[in-house]
């Protein structure tokens, strides 16, 4: 048998979080210009960088983003998504919270918007968050 070099791209794990608020209503915020994906719609987070949790970035992520604070207990598990992304391959992990200290802010986002998950199918999304949105309504 002969075997076949194929490329594997290099893995990108990202951790995001579904801020559910008291209406039901989830928290998008839209990415700068400047960045990649400028200006569509997506769920708060970011990389995990080594050493840490997903859970410990998604806290880090979630205090440098909204300027809010989320304890770990809070986080729960909830959906993840996988797509290509240039030369490397996005694995995005999905938390779903509704307990968090502080009242969001765009510290690092164009804007945010509370919406319930069946009105996110009307927004632009990065490929990676679209998946999830019939995932996270099925749960909320």
């Amino acid at each position: 048998m002969s075997s076949i070099a194929v490329a594997t791209p290099l893995i990108l794990p990202v951790c995001a979080a579904a801020l559910v608020d008291a209406d039901g209503r989830v928290l998008l915020q839209q990415r700068p210009a400047g960045k990649s994906l400028a200006g569509l719609w997506e769920f708060p987070g970011g990389k995990i960088e080594v050493g840490e949790t997903p859970e410990q970035a998604l806290i880090r992520e979630l205090e440098e983003e909204l300027a809010i604070t989320v304890p770990c207990a809070c986080l729960a598990p909830a959906a993840f998504a996988s797509a290509p992304l240039g030369d490397r391959h996005l694995l995005l992990l999905l938390f779903v919270t509704r307990k968090w200290t502080g009242v969001p802010r765009a510290l690092e986002a164009a804007a945010l918007r509370w919406v319930r998950p069946a009105e996110m199918h009307a927004l632009p999304m990065p490929p990676a968050d679209r998946p999830l949105i019939g995932l996270l309504d099925a749960q909320l």
